[in-house]
């Protein structure tokens, strides 16, 4: 059985930040396939690390990110594979006040762990809050979340279909889509 964690990220503080949290939110309304775990992580890095080193077929990671595109808009992005070597300290150095899932797959591939395929779906944030503790999502990211949590439903029907061969279709979908 193909086993998936969908890795939702964000701060509810900092404004569209939260992306990802009510991403989490939205998908628990519904019913996933076997195999398939949601986990809200806000900014908990060192349990999304440990989450991680599980050995799932596939992570999804859902996230705010800044990606030069209009505000509201959904990316899916498959990052490239993180290699265990050449890491300082600082490149695997965890927050316990920030996310940053690009620290923490440099942390598993360091610890030795393996993620065989993972995929980023991305909203691009209208605001991150900053520091003045805004709460609650813009229009356009607060729209997106459907859009999302659809995109990811469609990601893991994808992913968990058996391929002509046997094996699972997930290497058929493509690096990279937008949905706005």
């Amino acid at each position: 059985m193909t086993s998936i964690l969908v890795a939702c990220i964000g701060n509810i503080f900092n404004g569209d930040d939260a992306f990802g949290v009510e991403v989490a939110r939205r998908l628990s309304q519904g019913v996933l396939p076997d195999g398939v775990q949601v986990i809200d992580f806000g900014i908990r890095g060192i349990d999304l690390t440990y989450a991680l080193m599980e050995g799932y077929d596939a992570v999804i990671l859902v996230d705010a990110a800044q990606r030069g595109e209009a505000p509201g808009v959904v990316s899916i992005v498959e990052p490239a594979p993180v290699e265990a070597e050449n890491n300082s300290l600082e490149d695997l150095a965890l927050s316990p006040h920030d996310l940053d899932p690009a620290k923490v797959l440099r942390l598993v591939s360091a610890l030795g762990g393996t993620c065989r395929r993972v995929l980023l779906v991305a909203c691009e944030p209208l605001t991150l809050g900053g520091d003045d503790g805004v709460m609650g999502l813009s229009g356009p990211v607060a729209a997106a979340v459907d859009v999302a949590a659809e995109t990811i439903e469609e990601l893991i029907d994808e992913m968990m279909a058996p391929s002509p061969a046997g094996g699972s279709r997930g290497a058929l979908l493509s690096a990279e889509r937008r949905m706005s």
